[in-house]
């Protein structure tokens, strides 16, 4: 059992690389990919920053989104992986991980000779005195990064601008088949540039050119100031070295959200106990009325009750949840009508100054604070467990069925075996098999969460922040959620596998 158990563990990285690389490839693929949440404000006072293109181009430098999707994606990976390679990260007091800066981009060598050795001397040069250790040096290393991302911003803006004056000149030239889908004319497509110093366009490129040279020396003396600083280590670092400067080993980083601006770990932490809570309702509830009356009906085939169960249980399955929350709020919450329970939510406005269990008051009677939660928690629960009722209850009595008529069961009833034993002890127990396939298939769910009823109900859960961040195109909390359902449905179908060999002993893996 455990070397099959160490290679499926095993199997598991490569089957999450494939599974991550195809979701993150349609996000980036997809109309707009990862830049679909850009602003595309305007910039300043400077007539050319409206250019939206300007404003997509600090946003693409912002989040690395000029490279490859494999740079991308392998930067990502680089993040979650819990084995580090290179630099350790540090941590914030916001929980933010800060990572060595980044280079710059290249500058486009239009008429700008020995620019980039400049920057480079700058770069090398930089003399850094580090403040005493303590928030000293934290908030020397914060007014470095902010100098360091006004200069790399002006920087990016510059060489965009850069960009669309050669695209004008490319194009009043005749060269327009240099200019690329964006507008632009890239670094790559310089080399068969002609260029004409009299052309009346060349007077904007030879202006953007040097501001962009100008801006470049300015971008790589503030990175090596806040190179050195990083160095210092201001902020405590991240994870446990293995190799030091090489390989470490700590928490993933599920990122930064985009739109929330908060990391993506602190709203998943706030949000998945909350769909952990219902569904660790739910799934108990549905288990403990499928099977027994499962059970009960393949052990009374033909009678009153496995006619009744099964018809009820049918009619439920056929109601479709988003009618039945609806049907709910609006009679069974409505005030106009039952008014029984809360409309949404998880608990009352007057919540906070409620004692934690119920308690009798000279006023009268108050819930509690755990009392109004379940409270409000009866009509999600009711509208996640009323359809798993038919396909667990159907399922259970299909399996026991089938067993019925083995010859094992005909023998035990041949040796006077009582008939309840022969349902709970042989025939049961060998209709476990589908049971622990369906309750694995299942089980990510209470990670993943319930859409449609955490957002009728407007549960803040799992599911209602997935559909938040695909209305936003939070990439990052979508890639998220991905891994944490990859990981789990892995891990699930081990234990399926492992649940196989416990229930049936002719199930063997050695």
């Amino acid at each position: 059992m455990l070397p099959y158990i160490s290679r499926r563990l095993l199997l598991m990285i490569p089957t999450l690389i494939g599974m991550t690389f195809m979701v993150y490839s349609l996000i980036a693929l997809a109309p707009g990919g990862f830049s679909a949440s850009a602003s595309a404000a305007s910039g300043g006072g400077n007539p050319s920053a409206s250019d939206p293109r300007i404003a997509e181009a600090r946003f693409r430098d912002r989040f690395g989104l000029d490279e490859p999707i494999v740079t991308q994606y392998i930067r990502w990976l680089g993040r979650v992986s819990p084995v580090k390679f290179g630099s350790r990260a540090q941590i914030d007091s916001t929980g933010e991980r800060i990572y060595s800066p980044k280079s710059l981009p290249s500058m486009l060598a239009v008429g700008v000779a020995g620019n980039q050795e400049r920057a480079a001397g700058v770069e090398s040069g930089t003399p850094f005195v580090a403040a005493p250790i303590g928030e000293e040096r934290q908030a020397q290393y914060r007014a470095l990064a902010r100098s360091n991302s006004s200069a790399r911003e002006a920087f990016i803006s510059s060489l965009a601008t850069l960009r669309i004056a050669l695209a004008q000149y490319a194009d009043a030239t005749g060269q327009s088949s240099l200019i690329d889908r964006r507008g632009e004319v890239q670094a790559e497509s310089l080399g068969a540039l002609v260029i004409d110093e009299q052309a009346p366009d060349w007077a904007a490129v030879r202006s953007a050119s040097d501001l962009a040279s100008e801006m470049g020396v300015k971008a790589a003396h503030a990175r090596a100031m806040l190179v050195e600083s990083f160095e210092s280590a201001p902020f405590a670092q991240a994870g446990v070295p293995v190799l030091p400067g090489v390989i470490s080993i700590g928490t993933p980083d599920l990122g930064w959200s985009r739109t929330k601006n908060r990391p993506v770990s602190n709203l998943i932490m706030e949000a998945l106990p909350v769909t952990m809570l219902i569904n660790l309702i739910a799934f108990p509830l549905i288990y403990l009325v499928s099977i027994p009356t499962g059970m009960l009906a393949a052990a009374r085939r033909g009678s009153w009750f496995d006619v009744l169960s099964g018809g009820l249980f049918i009619a439920l399955w056929s109601i479709p949840v988003v009618w039945a929350g609806v049907l709910a709020i609006g009679f069974l919450a409505n005030n106009q009508y039952l008014g029984l329970f809360p409309v949404a939510g998880l608990h009352s406005t007057t919540s906070s100054t409620m004692s934690f269990l119920p308690t009798f008051t000279d006023g009268g009677f108050e819930r509690g604070w755990l009392l109004d939660m379940g409270w409000h928690l009866v009509l999600p629960v009711v509208c996640l467990v009323y359809a798993g009722f038919a396909v667990l209850s159907r399922q259970t009595r299909a399996a026991m069925l089938d067993n019925f008529n083995a010859d094992y069961v005909r023998t035990a009833k041949a040796k006077g075996v009582s008939r309840r034993d022969i349902v709970t002890h042989h025939v049961f127990r060998n209709s476990l098999l589908p049971l622990i396939t369906m309750f694995v298939s299942i089980f990510p769910a209470m990670l993943s969460g319930s859409v449609i009823v955490e957002k009728i109900f407007s549960v803040p859960g799992m599911g209602s922040l997935m559909l938040e961040s695909i209305g936003l195109h939070d990439a990052e909390i979508m890639l998220a959620n991905t891994v944490m359902i990859g990981c789990v449905s892995l891990l699930a179908l081990l234990v399926a596998d492992i649940l196989y060999a416990v229930a049936d002993p002719r199930v063997s893996y050695a």
